[in-house]
């Protein structure tokens, strides 16, 4: 009587070393979670992260004009990026501002890229401009209705890449987002701009 074939590539395992095996490589995953969480947590306390702080410190309009539901207007701001960190730098690699006005955005500028050092206070002068930007009915009449009233509120927007930086280590690119409402913009230069400050998420 012909015997039956073994199995191909040696002895299979057996019923009983199965959850041995499955055992071992849970208790694996876990270890090296614990791990990363272990280092995670330690580098966390060592560098103790703050999130950064940004407020619009001053804002201006000059040449506005609204005509035909059409908008031409240039805009000063100075933006103040305050990094609380004592042990993480950052690089900006590419930031762009945008100006909105009841959710449409009427205005934008570009900021040259720069490091901000640790525990810095930075100040950017963005002077974003509306060029003939159209506008719907609605909202092209709110904005005669504010400006008839001297104070035209506005939102101010930051979109940024950057890195993260802890002694020689870099990060790789994060996405920041700066959200600066309600800015409130004087049409009459004898009245007070008030800081405003922003939801900064990264």
């Amino acid at each position: 009587m012909a015997s039956r074939p073994g199995p191909i590539g040696g002895q299979p395992i057996s019923p009983q070393r199965r959850p041995m095996l499955v055992r071992c490589i849970v208790i694996g995953i876990v270890l090296t979670v614990v791990l990363v969480g272990f280092v995670v947590l330690v580098v966390w306390l060592a560098v103790r992260p703050q999130r950064l702080v940004y407020t619009v410190e001053d804002g201006k309009v000059h040449g506005f004009d609204l005509y035909k539901n059409h908008l031409n207007a240039s805009f000063d701001f100075i933006l103040k990026s305050y990094n609380p960190n004592h042990k993480i730098s950052l690089y900006y690699d590419s930031i762009e501002v945008s100006v909105a006005y009841d959710d449409k955005i009427i205005a934008f500028d570009y900021v040259d890229p720069f490091h901000q050092p640790r525990h810095n206070v930075t100040r950017l002068e963005v002077k974003p401009m509306a060029r003939s930007v159209p506008l719907m009915g609605s909202v092209s009449k709110n904005l005669r209705i504010e400006k008839s009233s001297g104070q035209i509120e506005l939102a101010v927007l930051v979109k940024a890449r950057i890195r993260f930086k802890v002694g020689i280590w870099k990060s790789s690119h994060h996405t920041l987002k700066v959200y600066c409402k309600p800015v409130g913009v004087q049409l009459d230069p004898s009245r007070k701009f008030e800081t405003t400050y922003c939801d900064v998420n990264s």
